[in-house]
């Protein structure tokens, strides 16, 4: 059954007939969701208007141990074919334009609305004019945004490792183990994250580089696209998981947490490529960039309206209208006004830059033509 004119440009369905590596999608899909589901309790737990069972909580803090090494292992194990086609220079150029532009106009944005609702109490931030000084020094004291400067910072500092100094992969895991525990080790370092939150994740940055030449032979992805696969790691996945949730978890023990929680989520998404089912999923993952930096606005206003309008309290019915409404709203938004709308330079510096992304296929081997956006 085809879709109608307007759900097909609304979701940009044509995205998905090119020729794409899918299981990126599904993997991007599936994480967004997660850093969706956590924001939104947050924001419902913020609210004291709920009464909110444990076992949410607990999901949360399961999917919190994997959700963000994942998206940088999966950013690193693109960079070496983005350098196949650029140079390091013409990458940081379009990693700032994909990470850090949209960071600082957003973060503008979403500080400004919070200033303004604020007035009305609408919402559960208690924002000031001194709060713009933390984009610059502070993102972590902004909600969801820490993660774009990190990956810039990280995607920078690796690529002068990389193409600079031409340290090899072993060296840059070193090099990652090293960053992890002076994070964890030096007192006060979180009071600066712009400068802290890439020394924790270039571990998995490295790790994602280094596995890339492996992650790509048929051989390996055969492995991944097995149910025997999934069967094997998650009994080891779930063991992992209600150990993280019932004991203080050492820097080391986490990162292999962490790790465990990445393999379960990779080959989950393989086996969705094989079968090729939950499409949906791609759709979010293809968007997953704009529901990031967009959600969090769009969940405060539902959950008001939900509260204030309807009287609904009940915690279920809030938590998935506005999950729904907090991933469809921004790819719709991004679909009408910003792909084919005048509001292009709310994400790209250069219009150039829009038009590139949507028109650019993918092969369905080669990790160099992936669209890279996080």
């Amino acid at each position: 059954m085809k879709a109608p004119a307007w759900l097909s440009k609304g979701l940009n369905l044509p995205a998905l007939q090119r020729s794409r590596l899918h299981w990126v999608d599904y993997l991007k899909g599936i994480a967004i969701i997660l850093v969706v589901y956590r924001h939104i309790l947050i924001g419902m737990t913020r609210s004291n208007a709920f009464t909110i069972p444990r076992y949410l909580y607990n999901a949360n803090e399961i999917f919190f141990s994997f959700r963000m090494p994942l998206f940088f292992i999966l950013s690193g194990i693109f960079l070496g074919g983005s350098l196949a086609k650029r140079t390091p220079g013409q990458l940081l150029l379009q990693k700032f334009e994909n990470l850090f532009y949209p960071y600082l106009v957003w973060a503008t944005i979403q500080i400004t609305l919070q200033i303004l609702m604020g007035h009305f109490h609408l919402i559960n931030a208690d924002r000031t004019w001194r709060d713009y000084l933390y984009i610059f020094y502070q993102p972590e004291s902004l909600d969801q945004f820490w993660y774009l400067p990190a990956l810039f910072n990280t995607t920078m500092i690796y690529l002068f490792t990389k193409a600079k100094l031409k340290l090899p992969g072993w060296s840059q895991l070193l090099l990652g183990l090293g960053l992890y525990w002076v994070y964890y080790y030096t007192p006060g370092i979180d009071r600066y994250s712009m400068l802290s939150d890439w020394l924790r994740f270039y571990i998995f940055f490295a790790l994602g580089d280094v596995l890339a030449k492996e992650f790509f032979k048929p051989s390996f992805q055969k492995v991944l696209s097995s149910p025997w696969s999934l069967l094997a790691v998650t009994p080891v996945f779930v063991l992992s998981q209600v150990y993280y949730l019932s004991h203080h978890v050492s820097p080391p023990l986490f990162l292999g947490i962490a790790l465990t929680g990445c393999v379960t989520m990779t080959i989950l998404a393989f086996l969705l490529q094989r079968y090729n089912v939950a499409n949906w999923l791609r759709i979010f993952g293809y968007h997953s960039l704009y529901i990031y930096v967009i959600h969090v606005m769009v969940a405060a206003v539902v959950r008001n309206i939900t509260l204030h309008v309807f009287h609904i309290h009940q915690v279920h019915v809030v938590l998935l209208t506005g999950i729904f409404f907090g991933i469809t709203i921004p790819v719709f938004f991004y679909n009408y006004l910003v792909k084919d709308g005048p509001l292009w330079f709310l994400f790209y510096f250069r219009k150039s830059s829009m038009h590139d992304r949507e028109k650019r296929p993918a092969p369905k081997t080669m990790p160099s033509e992936t669209p890279q956006h996080a």
